[in-house]
């Protein structure tokens, strides 16, 4: 059998960047789609679907991919993150399904919200074989997932809503897409990623840790329910679970006071400019997944120069990205609003400056986020996020009912910027501690 080689961080980044690129641009297209055949109601409603479902899917999710791409060690096995990973998604489920029930919303929304929840369930099993793809640096496998997926759910978002004139005929097409794609592609290099880690085994050859299990055991693309495993990677990964769902909270908590004070109209208008938002979480999610496997590596080995050096690179790709998202916003805010979306979104070109500067301030403390997880620093990451969501909120209670859309988009910043600066202090904190121990000698590794 033909060995599957982890690629150069270079390639890594290369395929990641193209795959999230044409990813984001289909997701961008799904709200061009609402946007062009129907009204900012439509759009208000297909984000308000995804902002009732993110929370709670981040949550039940665990974060199980960064710290499966980051188990440098192989202290599981995939089966054991599938298996935890089917039990967090059938629970989100019954979740939403409940919030949906009891929040009173229209029907209309409510089928939104259901139909996208079953999409997000797929996702997230998708997701799990990311992570064991990530462990194994071959992201150009998930970059040819995300460039299968992206086109695919916008062609049967585009076609649900022609046919339907609505947007549940868009979601339920858009859930159609992702489990097609599960069925079809990931499950699929997840049995080629495990079946490759198993021969390599059989040779002798010096592959990865994770993944290995004794000849005997179970198949391991089977899920596995081992009670005693399962609670020590629950209470591993649900401090991070906690902070993936405030993090979507933070994202979402102004959409949730936009449609509560200002309607589902001015909702579709501000998640329509956020989404621009996304062009440069593209590069930064493309350089951080593709980064995290080696800064794991560099911080367990107490390769402190290492760490340093390629965390604080990656920053600075984070600074450069918000300066030049809101120089085009300023100059040319207007005209791309109206030619990406109607000339309603044109006269709110204000917002979109004020939504670039929180997006900068966003792809800064992403960076530092990363470099938290790949150090293992995860209970420290639930106070820091309550902390950044509770001011959100707050700002958003207090800005929103006085100045609109522009408040929430303030409200956005002040949130960054708490992150950035405690983010910051933690990754300060995580250097020394790799500079201590490389005085003894030891590795610095936190679980």
């Amino acid at each position: 059998m033909q060995q599957i080689k982890p690629l150069t961080l270079r390639r890594n980044f290369s395929w990641t960047f193209t795959g999230n690129l044409v990813y984001a641009a289909s997701q961008w297209g799904m709200l061009v789609v609402l946007a062009k055949l129907g009204s900012p109601e439509m759009v208000g409603q297909f984000t308000l679907g995804l902002a009732v479902t993110a929370p709670v899917i981040m949550l039940t999710n665990l974060q199980l991919r960064g710290i499966q791409a980051t188990d440098a060690k192989g202290d599981y096995v995939f089966s054991d993150y599938l298996g935890l990973r089917l039990i967090g998604t059938g629970l989100a489920l019954l979740i939403i399904a409940g919030i949906t029930l009891k929040a009173g919303y229209r029907w209309e929304t409510s089928l939104v919200i259901l139909a996208i929840a079953l999409a997000k369930a797929f996702e997230s099993i998708s997701d799990v074989f990311y992570g064991l793809i990530q462990q194994h640096e071959r992201m150009d496998r998930i970059a040819i997932a995300l460039m299968i997926k992206g086109p695919l759910s916008l062609l049967l978002l585009g076609i649900g809503v022609s046919l339907t004139g609505s947007v549940v005929g868009g979601a339920i097409g858009l859930a159609i897409a992702w489990g097609l794609v599960l069925c079809g592609w990931d499950i699929r290099n997840g049995r080629l990623i495990l079946k490759n880690s198993s021969h390599g085994r059989e040779e002798g050859q010096d592959l990865l840790v994770a993944d290995a299990e004794p000849a005997n055991s179970q198949n391991p693309l089977y899920p596995r329910w081992h009670q005693k495993t399962l609670s020590k990677l629950v209470l591993l990964a649900l401090p991070l679970g906690f902070v993936m769902m405030l993090i979507s909270l933070n994202t979402n908590i102004p959409r949730y006071f936009i449609e509560r004070y200002l309607g589902e109209r001015e909702l579709g208008i501000f998640a329509a400019m956020s989404y621009l938002m996304v062009v440069g979480q593209m590069v930064v999610s493309a350089l951080a997944e593709s980064a995290s496997p080696r800064l794991a590596k560099y911080y367990a080995t107490g390769n402190s120069t290492a760490f340093r050096t390629l965390l604080f690179k990656l920053v600075g790709v984070g600074l450069m990205l918000g300066m030049a998202g809101v120089f085009v916003a300023v100059v040319a805010g207007k005209p791309i609003l109206t030619l990406l979306y109607k000339p309603e979104y044109a006269e709110r070109s204000d917002l979109f400056a004020w939504l670039m500067v929180a997006a900068g301030m966003g792809y800064v403390s992403s960076f530092l986020g990363y470099g938290m997880t790949a150090a293992r620093y995860f209970q420290v990451q639930m106070p820091l996020f309550v902390l950044v969501t509770g001011s959100s909120a707050i700002a958003c209670f207090w800005l929103i009912p006085r100045q609109g859309l522009r408040g929430a988009a303030i409200a956005l910043i002040l949130g960054a910027i708490i992150q950035a600066v405690f983010s910051l202090g933690v990754i300060v904190y995580a250097i020394y501690k790799i500079q201590k121990h490389e005085k003894t000698k030891s590795p610095p590794y936190v679980s």
